[in-house]
This record gives C-alpha cells, structure tokens and sequence, in this order.
C-alpha cells in the first residue's frame, strides 16, 4: 500500500496484529537506516516515533554529509576514513540529496590553522577518506581568497584552502531511507509512543505503545527491540530499566537563517571563530545559514530553546570574521536548534566528545545505539543489524544475510547511475517548462524529490482545473507528501518534508492557514485536530519572532 497518511488505520492495525522480527524506536536517520538494513536482511520491521520522523536532531543538523575532516582534530582517523567512504556511498544512492560543495576555508592570523599545517591536514584527510582527485582541495594566496570570496576581512587574512564538502537536506535523507524500508516491507508509523515494555522470562519481547493522535494504545509483539531515539536515549532506556545509568552527554547547536542579500556570500565557508571553535556559512535557495553553536544542553528535548545568548554569539562571530556586511539582530529570518546525543566522556568539553557510535545491551536484550552522525548512518545501521544476526544465531542457529544497503539506491535516487543524474535533470526542466514552471523551480523540486519528482509533475496534471488560491505546485507537493511520505500535519509538510519554515517563510505566513484548510479536505482532521496542528505551527512561528525582536 502507498505510504500514505490515509492509510494509517490500516498500518496501525499491522502494528496491532502482526508479531516482529524487530522492533525500532525512533525515527531519525538512525532509526531509518537500521528500519532499512533489517528489511533489506529479510527481517519483518517495525518503526515507531513519538513525533513525526526526523522531528529531532535528523532534521536540525548542519544539513552537511561531512567527508570526516574537523576529525583529524581529534586524530580519529579509523572515523575520517570510514565517513569519508560513507560519503561516497550515499551521493551514489542519493544524487539528489548530495550535492559537490566548495568549501572556503580562510586562513587568518593568529588562527588554529596556517598554511603548512591546512596543507598536512587535507592530505591526510584526503588519503584517508578517499576523496575523488577532482575534488581534491587548492591553496589560494591572499589575492585568489579574495577574489573568491570578497566579503572576508583583508587585514587578517593569510590566504584559503579550497575543498569540498556535500550539502544535503537532513529531514528529507530520512524520510527517502524510510520510504524505502517501507517499500522493502517494513510498517513506519510516526505520533506511535512507546510508554512500556513487554517481557517473557525477563526479556523484552516488545512495547506498548501510544498514538499521539487519538491517545489509543496498543501493544506491538517483536523479538528483538532497538532504541535509536537519539536524545532520548536515556528516557527510554530508564523505561525499560529504572537502574540505568544515563550514557549520554547532550550538547546544541543553533543554527541561524538570514536573506541572502544580507550576507551574499559567493559560497560556502568554514571558518575560526575568536574562541577557536568553527563555523559554516552557508548559501541557500535565496538564504545564508550561519552555524552552529556548541553547547551543554539539559532543558527540554522536543523544543530545545535558542537564547539570545546563541544568537548573540553567531551573529559576532560572523560581523568580526566579514568586512563590509554588518548581521543585526532584525535580520535573523529563521532558526533552528540540534541536539547531539554524545556519549558521556567526563571532564571533556561539548566540541572535544568524540561523534563515535557505541552500542550498548540490557539485561533484558534491548539494545541501544547513541552518538554517531548523520553521514554514518548506515554503517551504524550495519553494525545494529550484524548484532541482531548474531543473536538470532545464537538462540535460533539460523544466519541472516549480510548488508546490501551499499548499493540500494534510495527513494528518488532511482537512476542508472550517478553519471544520468544531469541528464535526468535536463529531461525534467523540459518536461516542467511544459508545465510552466520555471527551470529554478524546477530544480529545487529535483533536489528535493529526486526521481519521484516525475510523481509532483502528474499531481501538477491533476490538479490544474482544480479552484484553489494555493499556487498549484504547493498543492502538488501537499498531495505528494500525503500519500507516499505519512505526512500528516502542517508542520509535517513546511518543516520535515520542504524545509519552508527555514528556507522560505514568507511563503508560510502568506498561506499557512491555507495549506492547513487544503491539508484538512485530504486528510479529513476534525477542528480540534486542526486547531492543535495549527497552534503548533504558530508556536514555531512566535518563538522566531521573538528571536528576532528580543535584545
């Protein structure tokens, strides 16, 4: 069945009926991978999550696939290596989500890095990650930096290292991996909270569990239980067993958005800050995003506040770092805030904690995966579902197969090879120029959807003759997003499933009570469903606002 939101009664039923080979809680892109992974092996998976997918740090990262280089900082070379070749693997099955991205990294007096030293590092890292010759990074004098990039400050300035990282859309590399494990068999339902365990002999043998929509609760049979819940790792292992110590260390990271005209930066950078930290800036659809901050964290988890202490701190890192564009406290368009799950390491600071996965086992059998990174995700995925493999071997003498997620190409990355992805987005600015849509347009949405976009181009079909003031390519996304990617809330569509909220929000405040009336006709949300979807929304909204206004 499609992967729609009005399927979810019968999804839910499933989840009710069915027994398990494995049950996965959280859905991040850890959870995804590993829903993925176990599918791929053969395993009957099931995925919940309290909030919608990638509702946490999956959709408020740095929306990099980093190559491993800041590693080498804390000469973690067996981790450089290993997401260097990650990194490969996943832009060959998600073209669409890994975009080639120049990275400026100015080098200035007094900083942590000078030339010979940049130099040493990106060879290593180069060797180490295998990075592809034409990617391989250039030494630019003063002249050259500040040809490439004339907003930086002269008078500081030595010269640059020009590399590269990926770009990526964090939120949407979740919902493709979890599309495709649904594709593959596995059941993922988003608003399903896991409030208990069930046990034979003590072991778990799986959860009840709580729909966040209607406050029903059921109960999910499966044999083996993974928690992949990120930052909340800890609260559900304490769940499952009040003597557990906590494994993890949160820290955050806010991230601001401001008009590109206010910071026109020519491309990406990555540079020191005065307290010898780093931090990107970022060109994006019209917009700059400025991150990210690198803090303890022990606050609330679902909403982590951004302080004026963040914003404060980004905005002076990047007005003494540029010459000639003054960032003010009006300017901040947009924000979000992160949180990284790191496991604890005492008497290390929030940017010294290695990015490392580990993966723990209870008493009862429930195991837990922390740490790690976005680019890891399916290598921590792999070593999950290896370990799965060895306990059904041992309980049962039966052998799972091997990982394969190495050459599934994605949901949206179906193309013949990497080399067609150009040629695929020639053939569909054509076939949206016939449409009339223009071609910038057009190559957001391939960006966005990938292959799938051939699917928004036919609800643009359908839906032209339709009587709507939404622009008829924000009705075809909205269609999209509820039938094939379990969209089901307002916030769903403008924050997890298009990134508007960050990247365009002039076009939710013009229509965000429109897109919850067109929202309500697909989906059928009595008004108090309505009412609470759009209050959500509107919290968002005022707590940017008040970001942007607060001294």
């Amino acid at each position: 069945m499609n992967f729609s939101s009005k399927n979810r009664d019968y999804f839910i039923q499933q989840l009710n009926d069915l027994s398990f080979d494995l049950l996965v809680i959280g859905g991040g892109i850890t959870g995804a991978g590993i829903a993925l992974d176990a599918a791929t092996r053969g395993l009957k998976v099931a995925l919940i999550d309290m909030q919608d997918f990638a509702s946490g740090t999956s959709s408020r990262s740095t929306k990099l696939i980093h190559g491993g280089l800041r590693y080498l900082k804390q000469l973690d070379f067996k981790l450089v290596a290993e997401v260097g070749k990650e990194r490969k693997i996943i832009h060959r099955i998600a073209p669409h989500l890994t975009r080639p991205e120049p990275m400026l990294l100015p080098l200035v007096k007094s900083g942590s890095l000078n030339k010979t030293s940049a130099r040493i590092g990106m060879w290593i890292y180069e060797c180490l990650a295998g990075v592809n010759k034409k990617e391989w990074h250039k030494v630019l004098n003063k002249e050259k930096t500040l040809c490439t990039e004339p907003l930086l400050r002269k008078d500081n300035l030595i010269g640059s290292i020009l590399f590269y990282e990926y770009r990526t859309d964090d939120s949407r590399l979740t919902i493709e991996v979890i599309k495709e494990a649904v594709g593959r068999g596995a059941i993922a339902l988003n608003y399903m909270k896991a409030i208990s365990f069930v046990y034979q002999n003590n072991i778990i043998c799986g959860a009840k569990i709580e729909n966040q929509l209607n406050g029903e609760v059921l109960e999910i049979k499966a044999k083996y239980v993974v928690n992949a819940s990120g930052p909340w790792v800890d609260e559900l292992a304490n769940i499952e067993s009040k003597k557990t110590e906590n494994k993890l260390l949160i820290t955050k990271g806010v991230h601001l958005v401001v008009d590109w005209k206010k910071l026109p930066v020519k491309q990406s950078l990555y540079f020191d800050t005065y307290d010898k930290r780093m931090l990107f800036v970022i060109p994006r659809e019209g917009k700059t995003y400025i991150g990210t901050t690198d803090t303890f964290y022990k606050g609330e988890l679902t909403n982590p506040d951004i302080t004026k202490e963040d914003r404060n701190y980004i905005l002076k890192c990047v007005n003494d770092f540029f010459a000639t564009n003054t960032l003010n406290i009006s300017d901040t368009q947009s924000a979000w805030a992160g949180l990284r799950p790191l496991i604890s390491k005492l008497g290390k600071g929030p940017s010294e904690i290695s990015r490392k996965d580990e993966m723990f086992e209870s008493e009862s059998g429930m195991l837990t995966i922390a740490g790690g990174k976005l680019t890891g995700y399916r290598k921590m995925a792999q070593r999950v579902v290896d370990r799965i493999g060895e306990k059904i071997y041992q309980q049962n003498k039966k052998h799972i197969s091997g990982c394969v997620t190495q050459n599934i190409s994605l949901s949206g990355g179906k193309f013949n090879s990497p080399l067609n992805f150009s040629d695929f987005i020639k053939d569909q600015t054509i076939q949206g120029a016939s449409l009339g849509l223009p071609a910038e347009e057009v190559e957001t949405l391939i960006y966005r959807y990938g292959s799938n976009v051939i699917e928004i181009f036919k609800n643009v079909t359908l839906l032209k003759n339709e009587k709507n003031e939404l622009p008829i390519l924000l009705r075809a996304q909205i269609v999209y997003a509820t039938q094939h990617e379990m969209c089901f809330t307002v916030s769903d569509f403008l924050i997890r499933r298009t990134g508007s909220l960050y990247f365009n929000i002039e076009m939710v405040k013009q229509y965000k009570s429109s897109i919850s009336l067109y929202m309500q006709s697909l989906l059928s949300w009595n008004n108090e469903l309505m009412n609470k979807f759009e209050l959500e929304l509107e919290k968002a909204l005022n707590e940017i606002e008040m970001l942007n206004t607060n001294v």
